[in-house]
């Protein structure tokens, strides 16, 4: 892997990932994630599903980076994330993601088009007489107006990679590692968990990260309908409790 694909699955790369816990925090609310054990089988979970989602999209967004599908991509994250909560976390982190890739890659074209592709898109979504019948369509489970201002952080990610000078398959195990590793670092936190203990738990996904991401990379070319696709049910729901609760530590 080279170095600047190193430097985008860095935690230190500032892209807003320590708010999020991808699901940990109300799973360790519900009951579900109360040890190492329990955490280990909810990250592999994740990165089965959500992680290959992430994974897929950001293979193609790194394939496509110099080709301007960013609408059609930003339309396949949408279609794959059924969840308002998880939508908004997801644009919310893309945002944040775009900001920094933007400061480290300034001259990227490929950046700078997908950061214009979704000020329009935004702007599109709450403008004109239907901005009233969007937002209403359009909310989070607590009730308010789903977050719209950003891009997908796949997307992001996948069109980061690109100008860092990543290939489609760097790209896709850079989603893949993030999809657990971000995970990991909240449950330590929420669950006064050995850091050592949880970073071994990491090592034992390895081998998985790495079929995941080859899978997710064998799909970049193709047709963006036929990128992978699992659901994850429970992952949506406890997205759209975590919303509703009245104290969180983590965004998401």
């Amino acid at each position: 892997m080279s170095v600047s694909a190193l430097l985008l699955s860095d935690s230190r790369f500032p892209a807003g990932g320590h708010a999020h816990s991808g699901g940990v925090e109300p799973a360790v609310t519900a009951g579900g994630v109360s040890d190492l054990g329990s955490l280990e089988l909810f990250l592999r979970g994740r990165l089965r599903t959500a992680g290959l989602v992430a994974a897929g999209l950001a293979a193609a967004a790194c394939a496509r980076a110099g080709t301007a599908q960013w609408d059609a991509l930003d339309a396949e994250a949408d279609a794959r994330t059924p969840s308002p909560a998880q939508r908004s976390a997801s644009r919310r982190q893309g945002r944040a993601l775009l900001r920094a890739a933007g400061v480290a890659w300034p001259d990227d074209d490929g950046l700078a088009g997908l950061a214009a592709s979704g000020a329009a898109a935004a702007r599109a979504a709450f403008a004109g007489p239907a901005s009233d019948a969007v937002a209403a369509s359009a909310r989070s489970g607590d009730g308010r107006a789903e977050y719209r201002g950003g891009p997908h952080h796949a997307v992001v990610l996948g069109a980061a990679a690109a100008a860092a000078g990543c290939d489609p398959a760097e790209a896709a195990r850079i989603a893949a590692y993030q999809s657990v590793a971000g995970a990991a670092g909240a449950a330590v936190r929420l669950l006064a968990l050995d850091p050592m203990l949880a970073t071994a738990v990491l090592a034992r996904l390895t081998g998985d990260v790495d079929l995941i991401a080859e899978r997710a990379a064998a799909a970049a070319d193709g047709l963006l309908e036929e990128l992978p696709c699992p659901s994850a049910p429970a992952l949506d729901l406890l997205a759209e409790a975590h919303v509703r609760a009245e104290v969180r530590l983590f965004e998401s």
